[in-house]
Protein backbone atom coordinates (compact mmCIF):
# COMPACT_ATOMS: atom_id res chain seq x y z
CA UNK A 1 0.00 0.00 0.00
CA UNK A 2 2.76 2.42 0.28
CA UNK A 3 2.14 3.97 -3.64
CA UNK A 4 -1.01 5.06 -2.26
CA UNK A 5 -0.84 8.43 -0.62
CA UNK A 6 -3.84 10.21 0.92
CA UNK A 7 -3.34 13.54 2.35
CA UNK A 8 -4.48 15.70 5.32
CA UNK A 9 -7.13 12.02 6.58
CA UNK A 10 -6.48 11.93 10.32
CA UNK A 11 -9.84 10.13 11.34
CA UNK A 12 -9.63 6.97 12.56
CA UNK A 13 -11.73 3.96 10.68
CA UNK A 14 -14.14 2.32 12.38
CA UNK A 15 -12.73 -0.47 14.15
CA UNK A 16 -12.27 -4.31 13.36
CA UNK A 17 -13.97 -5.88 16.18
CA UNK A 18 -14.62 -9.37 17.29
CA UNK A 19 -18.26 -8.74 15.66
CA UNK A 20 -16.82 -7.52 12.77
CA UNK A 21 -15.04 -10.74 11.90
CA UNK A 22 -18.12 -13.14 12.88
CA UNK A 23 -20.65 -10.81 10.98
CA UNK A 24 -17.54 -11.17 7.88
CA UNK A 25 -18.09 -14.94 7.82
CA UNK A 26 -22.03 -14.88 8.03
CA UNK A 27 -21.94 -12.41 5.50
CA UNK A 28 -19.51 -13.57 3.47
CA UNK A 29 -20.51 -17.65 3.64
CA UNK A 30 -24.49 -16.48 2.81
CA UNK A 31 -22.85 -14.64 -0.33
CA UNK A 32 -21.09 -17.69 -1.33
CA UNK A 33 -24.55 -19.75 -0.77
CA UNK A 34 -26.43 -17.48 -2.68
CA UNK A 35 -24.06 -17.80 -5.70
CA UNK A 36 -24.12 -21.99 -5.35
CA UNK A 37 -27.78 -22.04 -5.48
CA UNK A 38 -28.09 -19.71 -8.42
CA UNK A 39 -25.91 -22.01 -10.07
CA UNK A 40 -27.82 -25.13 -9.71
CA UNK A 41 -30.88 -23.72 -10.59
CA UNK A 42 -29.34 -22.37 -13.72
CA UNK A 43 -28.91 -25.44 -14.23
CA UNK A 44 -32.00 -26.60 -13.92
CA UNK A 45 -33.02 -24.02 -16.23
CA UNK A 46 -35.01 -22.03 -14.18
CA UNK A 47 -32.90 -18.87 -14.60
CA UNK A 48 -31.87 -18.15 -18.10
CA UNK A 49 -29.57 -15.88 -19.81
CA UNK A 50 -26.27 -14.95 -18.65
CA UNK A 51 -25.00 -15.43 -15.11
CA UNK A 52 -21.93 -14.66 -13.43
CA UNK A 53 -21.44 -15.63 -10.17
CA UNK A 54 -18.74 -13.68 -6.95
CA UNK A 55 -17.33 -16.51 -5.55
CA UNK A 56 -14.25 -15.83 -4.73
CA UNK A 57 -14.38 -11.91 -3.98
CA UNK A 58 -16.39 -11.75 -1.54
CA UNK A 59 -13.44 -10.01 0.68
CA UNK A 60 -13.87 -6.62 -1.56
CA UNK A 61 -17.34 -6.30 -0.88
CA UNK A 62 -17.32 -7.17 2.68
CA UNK A 63 -14.37 -4.61 3.38
CA UNK A 64 -16.11 -1.72 1.20
CA UNK A 65 -19.33 -2.41 3.15
CA UNK A 66 -17.15 -1.94 6.55
CA UNK A 67 -15.68 1.37 5.34
CA UNK A 68 -19.22 3.18 3.52
CA UNK A 69 -21.10 5.43 5.00
CA UNK A 70 -24.26 3.36 3.95
CA UNK A 71 -27.99 5.42 3.34
CA UNK A 72 -25.35 8.44 1.94
CA UNK A 73 -22.62 6.24 0.23
CA UNK A 74 -24.02 4.54 -3.77
CA UNK A 75 -22.16 1.62 -5.43
CA UNK A 76 -22.00 0.83 -9.22
CA UNK A 77 -20.62 -2.12 -10.95
CA UNK A 78 -20.93 -4.26 -13.51
CA UNK A 79 -22.65 -7.70 -13.88
CA UNK A 80 -21.28 -8.92 -11.49
CA UNK A 81 -23.52 -7.85 -9.36
CA UNK A 82 -26.14 -10.23 -6.72
CA UNK A 83 -24.81 -10.02 -3.66
CA UNK A 84 -23.66 -6.60 -3.56
CA UNK A 85 -27.48 -4.92 -2.86
CA UNK A 86 -27.72 -7.91 -0.65
CA UNK A 87 -25.07 -6.34 1.11
CA UNK A 88 -26.33 -3.26 1.06
CA UNK A 89 -29.51 -3.81 2.88
CA UNK A 90 -31.83 -5.26 -0.44
CA UNK A 91 -33.68 -8.30 0.69
CA UNK A 92 -31.67 -11.39 -0.99
CA UNK A 93 -35.56 -12.91 -1.36
CA UNK A 94 -36.11 -10.27 -3.99
CA UNK A 95 -33.14 -10.39 -5.53
CA UNK A 96 -33.52 -14.00 -6.41
CA UNK A 97 -36.89 -13.35 -7.50
CA UNK A 98 -35.38 -11.06 -10.24
CA UNK A 99 -33.10 -13.61 -11.19
CA UNK A 100 -36.07 -16.01 -11.54
CA UNK A 101 -37.31 -12.91 -14.12
CA UNK A 102 -40.62 -12.96 -11.41
CA UNK A 103 -42.93 -10.28 -10.34
CA UNK A 104 -41.39 -9.76 -6.79
CA UNK A 105 -37.80 -8.81 -7.95
CA UNK A 106 -35.50 -6.16 -7.72
CA UNK A 107 -37.12 -4.23 -11.22
CA UNK A 108 -40.47 -7.05 -11.27
CA UNK A 109 -38.47 -9.53 -13.21
CA UNK A 110 -37.31 -7.33 -16.08
CA UNK A 111 -33.56 -6.43 -15.83
CA UNK A 112 -32.44 -10.07 -14.38
CA UNK A 113 -29.32 -11.64 -13.89
CA UNK A 114 -27.09 -8.69 -14.85
CA UNK A 115 -29.34 -5.62 -13.88
CA UNK A 116 -29.84 -5.55 -10.08
CA UNK A 117 -30.90 -2.45 -8.83
CA UNK A 118 -31.99 -0.46 -5.55
CA UNK A 119 -32.98 3.16 -5.22
CA UNK A 120 -33.70 2.91 -1.97
CA UNK A 121 -30.27 1.44 -1.01
CA UNK A 122 -28.61 3.20 -3.36
CA UNK A 123 -27.21 0.36 -5.82
CA UNK A 124 -27.34 1.62 -8.84
CA UNK A 125 -26.83 -1.67 -11.12
CA UNK A 126 -25.95 -4.15 -12.45
CA UNK A 127 -24.65 -2.92 -16.08
CA UNK A 128 -24.02 -5.55 -18.84
CA UNK A 129 -22.10 -3.14 -21.29
CA UNK A 130 -18.69 -3.62 -20.55
CA UNK A 131 -17.31 -0.21 -18.59
CA UNK A 132 -20.75 1.11 -19.39
CA UNK A 133 -20.92 1.58 -15.51
CA UNK A 134 -17.56 3.96 -15.39
CA UNK A 135 -18.75 7.27 -16.33
CA UNK A 136 -21.96 6.89 -14.63
CA UNK A 137 -20.17 6.54 -11.72
CA UNK A 138 -18.73 9.59 -12.25
CA UNK A 139 -21.65 11.28 -12.99
CA UNK A 140 -23.47 10.13 -9.59
CA UNK A 141 -20.43 11.80 -7.83
CA UNK A 142 -20.52 14.53 -9.77
CA UNK A 143 -24.81 14.98 -8.63
CA UNK A 144 -23.72 14.42 -5.09
CA UNK A 145 -20.89 17.26 -5.11
CA UNK A 146 -22.99 19.26 -7.08
CA UNK A 147 -25.66 19.00 -4.45
CA UNK A 148 -23.42 18.89 -1.30
CA UNK A 149 -25.04 15.63 -0.12
CA UNK A 150 -21.43 14.31 1.22
CA UNK A 151 -22.07 11.36 -0.22
CA UNK A 152 -19.11 9.22 -2.17
CA UNK A 153 -19.87 6.65 -5.30
CA UNK A 154 -18.00 2.95 -5.52
CA UNK A 155 -17.54 2.43 -9.19
CA UNK A 156 -16.22 -1.35 -9.34
CA UNK A 157 -15.30 -2.54 -12.64
CA UNK A 158 -13.11 -5.86 -13.99
CA UNK A 159 -9.70 -6.21 -15.46
CA UNK A 160 -11.34 -6.17 -18.94
CA UNK A 161 -12.86 -2.79 -18.50
CA UNK A 162 -9.91 -0.94 -18.16
CA UNK A 163 -9.25 -1.36 -21.48
CA UNK A 164 -12.08 0.58 -22.22
CA UNK A 165 -11.85 4.58 -23.66
CA UNK A 166 -14.21 5.60 -21.27
CA UNK A 167 -12.13 4.53 -18.58
CA UNK A 168 -9.64 7.20 -19.32
CA UNK A 169 -12.49 9.89 -20.08
CA UNK A 170 -13.62 9.48 -17.01
CA UNK A 171 -10.49 9.17 -14.89
CA UNK A 172 -9.63 12.13 -16.61
CA UNK A 173 -12.69 14.25 -15.90
CA UNK A 174 -13.25 12.82 -12.04
CA UNK A 175 -9.54 14.12 -11.02
CA UNK A 176 -10.13 17.92 -12.87
CA UNK A 177 -13.48 18.24 -11.12
CA UNK A 178 -12.31 16.32 -7.81
CA UNK A 179 -15.67 14.32 -7.92
CA UNK A 180 -16.20 12.38 -4.59
CA UNK A 181 -15.74 8.71 -6.35
CA UNK A 182 -13.67 6.13 -5.76
CA UNK A 183 -12.96 3.86 -9.05
CA UNK A 184 -12.14 -0.01 -7.82
CA UNK A 185 -10.58 -2.52 -10.26
CA UNK A 186 -11.42 -6.15 -9.10
CA UNK A 187 -8.71 -7.83 -11.40
CA UNK A 188 -9.43 -11.47 -10.88
CA UNK A 189 -6.70 -12.28 -13.57
CA UNK A 190 -9.21 -12.75 -16.60
CA UNK A 191 -10.86 -10.82 -19.19
CA UNK A 192 -13.62 -13.18 -19.45
CA UNK A 193 -10.97 -15.88 -20.92
CA UNK A 194 -8.28 -13.59 -21.38
CA UNK A 195 -5.41 -13.19 -18.61
CA UNK A 196 -4.30 -9.56 -18.40
CA UNK A 197 -0.52 -10.39 -19.87
CA UNK A 198 -2.55 -11.12 -23.44
CA UNK A 199 -4.21 -7.85 -23.27
CA UNK A 200 -2.02 -5.13 -21.81
CA UNK A 201 1.70 -3.71 -21.91
CA UNK A 202 1.87 -4.17 -18.25
CA UNK A 203 0.15 -6.16 -15.65
CA UNK A 204 0.07 -3.43 -12.76
CA UNK A 205 -3.57 -1.78 -13.52
CA UNK A 206 -2.96 0.51 -10.85
CA UNK A 207 -0.56 2.47 -12.35
CA UNK A 208 -3.32 3.97 -14.79
CA UNK A 209 -3.89 6.52 -12.17
CA UNK A 210 -0.31 7.44 -11.89
CA UNK A 211 -1.58 9.22 -15.37
CA UNK A 212 -3.53 11.33 -14.01
CA UNK A 213 -2.28 11.83 -10.17
CA UNK A 214 -4.36 10.61 -8.87
CA UNK A 215 -3.71 8.51 -5.18
CA UNK A 216 -3.62 4.72 -6.56
CA UNK A 217 -2.05 1.36 -5.72
CA UNK A 218 -2.30 -2.10 -5.46
CA UNK A 219 -4.50 -4.06 -2.51
CA UNK A 220 -5.03 -7.48 -1.38
CA UNK A 221 -8.26 -8.39 -2.83
CA UNK A 222 -8.65 -11.07 -0.56
CA UNK A 223 -7.95 -9.78 2.59
CA UNK A 224 -11.44 -8.11 4.00
CA UNK A 225 -8.99 -5.79 6.39
CA UNK A 226 -6.85 -4.84 4.03
CA UNK A 227 -10.25 -4.31 1.83
CA UNK A 228 -11.17 -1.83 4.30
CA UNK A 229 -8.25 -0.24 5.00
CA UNK A 230 -7.59 0.91 1.46
CA UNK A 231 -11.23 2.02 0.76
CA UNK A 232 -11.20 4.15 4.32
CA UNK A 233 -8.99 5.98 3.55
CA UNK A 234 -10.08 6.75 0.13
CA UNK A 235 -13.81 7.00 0.84
CA UNK A 236 -12.35 10.24 3.48
CA UNK A 237 -10.36 11.46 0.58
CA UNK A 238 -13.08 11.78 -1.81
CA UNK A 239 -16.12 13.18 1.01
CA UNK A 240 -13.34 15.65 2.40
CA UNK A 241 -13.12 17.19 -0.70
CA UNK A 242 -10.22 15.64 -2.10
CA UNK A 243 -11.18 13.70 -5.43
CA UNK A 244 -10.75 10.38 -6.76
CA UNK A 245 -8.56 7.32 -5.90
CA UNK A 246 -8.20 4.23 -8.74
CA UNK A 247 -7.56 1.09 -6.30
CA UNK A 248 -6.64 -2.84 -7.18
CA UNK A 249 -7.76 -5.15 -5.69
CA UNK A 250 -6.25 -8.27 -6.63
CA UNK A 251 -8.45 -11.30 -6.18
CA UNK A 252 -9.69 -14.33 -8.04
CA UNK A 253 -12.54 -15.87 -9.07
CA UNK A 254 -13.73 -19.83 -8.49
CA UNK A 255 -16.15 -20.32 -11.15
CA UNK A 256 -15.73 -19.16 -14.81
CA UNK A 257 -16.69 -15.89 -16.21
CA UNK A 258 -20.36 -16.92 -16.57
CA UNK A 259 -21.97 -19.96 -16.20
CA UNK A 260 -20.73 -21.12 -20.26
CA UNK A 261 -17.35 -20.56 -19.61
CA UNK A 262 -15.47 -23.75 -19.92
CA UNK A 263 -12.54 -22.44 -18.07
CA UNK A 264 -9.63 -23.52 -20.73
CA UNK A 265 -7.87 -20.99 -20.36
CA UNK A 266 -6.40 -22.28 -16.52
CA UNK A 267 -5.98 -25.36 -14.94
CA UNK A 268 -7.31 -27.05 -11.89
CA UNK A 269 -4.33 -26.94 -9.93
CA UNK A 270 -4.38 -22.73 -10.15
CA UNK A 271 -7.93 -22.71 -8.61
CA UNK A 272 -6.81 -24.86 -6.28
CA UNK A 273 -3.56 -23.31 -5.43
CA UNK A 274 -6.12 -19.49 -4.83
CA UNK A 275 -8.62 -21.32 -2.67
CA UNK A 276 -5.89 -21.57 -0.17
CA UNK A 277 -6.09 -18.06 0.43
CA UNK A 278 -9.70 -17.89 0.20
CA UNK A 279 -10.93 -15.13 1.90
CA UNK A 280 -14.25 -16.76 3.79
CA UNK A 281 -11.32 -19.48 5.33
CA UNK A 282 -9.29 -16.60 6.20
CA UNK A 283 -11.67 -15.25 8.61
CA UNK A 284 -12.61 -18.31 9.51
CA UNK A 285 -9.17 -19.28 10.59
CA UNK A 286 -9.13 -15.75 12.25
CA UNK A 287 -12.33 -16.14 14.29
CA UNK A 288 -10.96 -19.78 15.79
CA UNK A 289 -7.51 -18.30 16.53
CA UNK A 290 -8.53 -15.87 18.52
CA UNK A 291 -11.41 -17.69 20.51
CA UNK A 292 -13.83 -15.41 19.07
CA UNK A 293 -16.25 -18.07 18.41
CA UNK A 294 -16.29 -21.59 18.51
CA UNK A 295 -16.66 -24.26 15.81
CA UNK A 296 -19.99 -24.86 16.60
CA UNK A 297 -21.28 -21.12 16.69
CA UNK A 298 -19.69 -21.28 13.24
CA UNK A 299 -21.49 -24.45 12.53
CA UNK A 300 -24.62 -22.89 13.36
CA UNK A 301 -23.99 -20.03 11.13
CA UNK A 302 -23.97 -21.89 8.38
CA UNK A 303 -26.94 -23.89 9.25
CA UNK A 304 -29.09 -20.54 9.43
CA UNK A 305 -27.11 -19.38 6.38
CA UNK A 306 -28.39 -22.92 4.52
CA UNK A 307 -31.99 -22.01 6.03
CA UNK A 308 -32.10 -18.54 4.43
CA UNK A 309 -30.71 -19.54 1.46
CA UNK A 310 -33.99 -21.64 1.00
CA UNK A 311 -36.16 -19.53 1.91
CA UNK A 312 -34.86 -17.20 -0.97
CA UNK A 313 -34.95 -20.10 -3.44
CA UNK A 314 -38.65 -21.28 -1.98
CA UNK A 315 -39.76 -17.12 -2.35
CA UNK A 316 -39.02 -16.98 -5.45
CA UNK A 317 -39.85 -20.43 -7.11
CA UNK A 318 -43.06 -19.52 -5.83
CA UNK A 319 -43.36 -15.77 -7.01
CA UNK A 320 -45.60 -15.54 -10.06
CA UNK A 321 -44.24 -13.87 -13.55
CA UNK A 322 -44.76 -10.28 -14.13
CA UNK A 323 -47.63 -9.41 -16.26
CA UNK A 324 -47.14 -9.05 -20.15
CA UNK A 325 -48.31 -5.26 -19.64
CA UNK A 326 -45.54 -4.29 -17.03
CA UNK A 327 -43.04 -4.14 -19.78
CA UNK A 328 -44.76 -0.89 -20.92
CA UNK A 329 -44.87 0.07 -17.37
CA UNK A 330 -41.14 1.73 -17.23
CA UNK A 331 -40.54 2.85 -20.54
CA UNK A 332 -41.65 6.32 -19.68
CA UNK A 333 -42.28 9.10 -16.78
CA UNK A 334 -45.71 10.23 -18.19
CA UNK A 335 -48.48 8.26 -16.93
CA UNK A 336 -50.81 9.34 -19.86
CA UNK A 337 -48.29 8.39 -22.69
CA UNK A 338 -50.27 7.93 -25.66
CA UNK A 339 -49.11 4.37 -26.51
CA UNK A 340 -50.06 3.05 -30.00
CA UNK A 341 -52.53 0.26 -29.66
CA UNK A 342 -50.75 -2.87 -29.43
CA UNK A 343 -51.76 -6.61 -29.72
CA UNK A 344 -50.99 -7.34 -25.91
CA UNK A 345 -53.33 -4.84 -24.53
Amino acid sequence: MAQIKFFQITRLMKKITKQTYIDWYSNMLFWRKFEDKLAAVYIQQKVRGFLHLYNGQEAILAGSLHAMELGKDRMITAYRNHVQPIGMGVDPKHVMAELYGKATGTSSGLGGSMHIFSKEFKFHGGHGIVGGQIPLGAGMAFGDKYNNTGGVTLCYMGDGAVRQGSLHETLNLATLWKLPVVFVVENNGYAMGTSLARTASHEEIWKLGLGYEMPCGPVDGMDPVAVAEAMDKAIKLARDGGGPSFLEMKTYRYRGHSMSDAQQYRTKNEVEEYKKIDPITQVKDIILDKKYAKQSDLDAIEADVKERVAECEKFAETSPYPDKSVMYDAVYEQTDYPFIKHKLS
